[in-house]
């Protein structure tokens, strides 16, 4: 069984340790257990519970009447909002608790209302990316099982992939090649997919080349396909001097067009970029730069 610390579930539900501890006092709303060394820990099931009660008190239910609900009639309202409102934050929560069941079918529907009420773009930059920010936190607490990880990104991924798919090959009439790809031993590629997606409906090419390429190799493509750009992703942990050097070598081997570079490591960069590196902040700012291209 996973364990979590009150910290951990303020840091997963945004509600303050402080009020956890009242509610459970007060209204039984979690059961903490011990462990050997009489340490306290939460489960699963207080997690999912505190998930739920979160979504409808930010709804305006009051916790005195929230308790009073059964599990079934919690759960059904808070499904209820999220298939009724734009309410993000109860998607989100729906997402969390569909991955710790493992449950496709919830996620299924979860992402289905969030898409006919805001659109696939807006699903995938207002609730999916903030998603995928609290599954790093789970990760970082060391409270998530990989199995279950791997579940939640490989339904994303397909999401992604059908979506791109689906797009009518209609390019504009002097498109632009883009060159994607992710660093060698970078596996994350979520965000990079969804580059890809923006590129081809904004009517430019793509070559795509997916995960963990070696540079080597990407300086051999970029002999053998010109390409107008090239887009790359950091996730993965990586010191930045480090993607400075990996970035100064991309830079030499491709110096007359724009790198574009996101990901969270990005945003812990300090030092100065090579001058034809573009470091994005989301994708709002890279539909930007297609604008005007």
């Amino acid at each position: 069984m996973i364990h979590y610390s009150i910290n951990d579930l303020e840091k997963i539900t945004g509600i303050k340790a402080h009020t956890i501890r009242i509610w459970e006092k007060r209204y039984n709303v979690v059961c903490p257990q011990r462990t050997d060394t009489n340490i306290r820990f939460y489960s699963d099931e207080d997690l999912k519970r505190l998930l739920n009660i979160s979504t409808l008190n930010k709804r305006g239910f009051k916790i005195s009447d929230i308790v009073k609900m059964g599990h079934d009639n919690i759960c059904q309202k808070v499904l209820d909002i999220s298939n009724t409102s734009n309410d993000h934050e109860s998607s989100l929560n729906n997402l969390i608790v569909s991955m710790i069941e493992m449950d496709e079918v919830k996620f299924e529907k979860v992402l289905a209302s969030a898409i006919i009420k805001i659109g696939f773009e807006k699903t995938i930059t207002h609730i999916i990316y903030t998603f995928l920010e609290k599954v790093g936190v789970l990760w970082q607490v060391g409270t998530i099982n990989p199995a279950q990880e791997h579940f939640i990104t490989n339904l994303i991924r397909q999401k992604l992939i059908i979506a791109i798919d689906g797009q009518e090959n209609s390019l504009k009439p002097e498109p632009k090649t883009f060159l994607l790809f992710l660093p060698e031993n970078e596996l994350h590629e979520l965000g990079l997919l969804f580059y890809s997606y923006i590129i081809k409906k904004a009517g430019h090419k793509v070559i795509y080349l997916g995960q963990s390429v070696p540079l080597k190799d990407i300086l051999e493509v970029i002999k053998i396909r010109k390409s107008d750009y090239i887009i790359t992703y950091f996730v993965a942990a990586m010191d930045p001097d480090e993607i400075i050097t990996y970035l100064n070598k991309i830079s030499e081997g491709f110096d007359k067009n724009d790198i574009y570079i996101a990901g969270y490591q990005v945003s812990q960069i300090k030092d100065k970029f090579p001058e034809n590196v573009k470091p994005l902040q989301d994708a709002e700012e890279f539909k930007s730069y297609l604008n005007r291209i």
